[in-house]
């Protein structure tokens, strides 16, 4: 194989995202062929931006049956990413998911399960991780060029979200259809940049306001506290509520500290252990020596085509997945454990009782109520693609 065939499973704002950069032949040795979308509208619209060549479906088993792709982009409703993954499984298809990897942590369990058993190459659209700022910080952190992880503090409040953005379609903002609401559509990314970068949290107690600044049934505004095995600590504060809003990351360890904002790598170094210092130093005032820097970057990354790149690469010659599809489950067990916490008033560890989430979201589904007034959208502007 030197080409790789893909299909495209939904074609909504993120389908026609991708759609796009196949149209302008913007991954090297891969090609689009075929798109999947319940809505004829939608269809038409594929027709449009990638060109009569593709070949439209329905029914996404028909689209992996048809002998004409070589794998499939699922950007469909988020409780469908298991099942349609596991299906192209089956038949031999290579998946790329959007985000987030599912709902809930058991079925995407399942995935995981399916995808290794399979032998195939699983990915997960976690474009985020091509930004350069954010893979000096993994590289910093992870490499314990800053020493031990002391505290995480993300403020990220600028996903501002009018009341139109969540009428534009019968599935947005309900339990029944998106299953969450800030944590499950807009901050994937964030989560998974966490964890990325500083590790898996141990516990959290989150504070969910459902409807708090829309009409929605679900949380559209979030603060979280979070511990570590190590004693240290994080904060992550999410909304859809404010203007202008703030995204600023903030890593604090034992010999630095780091932080994201503006489009600013801030970066402090210590000449010795902080924790050391001060247990030491006879001078209760005084105060390790610092250094300061401002790291520059180029670009933000490739974004969703970077990934897809990698993608085919890691399916072409075996390239190592900069987002493997397992990794996945990691955000979505801290943001299952938030709505956990918030539904109990209290502590949930980490990895989440998948159970327990099951039958408390299962709850909230069977009260979820049918959207009234919803104007559907085809897809949104190219300006707005990967904003969700």
């Amino acid at each position: 194989m030197d080409i790789v065939r893909f299909g495209i499973i939904g074609f909504g704002n993120m389908g026609s995202g991708h759609g796009r950069y196949f149209a302008a032949d913007e991954v090297p040795h891969a090609k689009l062929t075929a798109v999947c979308d319940i809505k004829p509208d939608r269809l038409e619209a594929a027709k449009e931006i990638c060109g009569d060549s593709i070949k439209l479906f329905e029914n996404y088993e028909e689209l992996m049956d048809s002998g004409l792709v070589d794998a499939v982009i699922i950007a469909t409703p988020h409780y469908l990413h298991p099942p349609i993954a596991i299906k192209a499984f089956e038949k031999g298809l290579h998946v790329l998911s959007e985000k987030p990897a599912g709902v809930y942590t058991r079925q995407v369990r399942e995935m995981n399960e399916a995808a290794k058993k399979s032998g195939l190459v699983f990915g997960i659209m976690y474009n985020q991780r091509t930004t350069p700022a954010y893979q000096k910080a993994r590289e910093m952190v992870q490499g314990g060029e800053l020493g031990e992880l002391k505290r995480f503090n993300w403020i990220i409040t600028d996903w501002f979200r009018t009341q139109a953005y969540y009428n534009s379609g019968g599935w947005r903002a309900t339990w029944s259809g998106e299953g969450g609401g800030v944590l499950i559509n807009q901050c994937p990314h964030n989560l998974d940049l966490w964890q990325w970068i500083c590790g898996m949290p141990t516990r959290v107690h989150a504070f969910c306001q459902f409807g708090k600044y829309h009409n929605i049934e679900v949380e559209d505004d979030v603060t979280c506290y979070a511990e570590y095995a190590n004693g240290a600590t994080a904060v992550f504060i999410t909304t859809t509520g404010e203007a202008p809003g703030t995204n600023r990351m903030e890593i604090d360890c034992d010999k630095g500290k780091i932080v994201i904002e503006d489009g600013k790598f801030k970066l402090w170094k210590l000449d010795k252990n902080s924790s050391d210092y001060l247990k030491n130093d006879p001078n209760g005032f005084a105060y390790p020596e610092r250094e300061y820097q401002e790291l520059t970057f180029e670009d933000g990354g490739e974004a969703h085509k970077g990934i897809t790149k990698n993608f085919t690469n890691a399916i072409l010659n075996g390239t190592p997945l900069l987002a493997p599809g397992y990794e996945g489950i990691n955000g979505l067990n801290i943001s299952n454990a938030m709505h956990l916490s918030s539904w109990t008033n209290d502590w949930v560890e980490i990895p989440v009782a998948e159970d327990l989430y099951y039958e408390k979201l299962m709850e909230h589904v069977a009260t979820s109520q049918k959207k009234e007034a919803v104007v559907e959208t085809v897809f949104d502007t190219e300006g707005t693609y990967g904003s969700r």
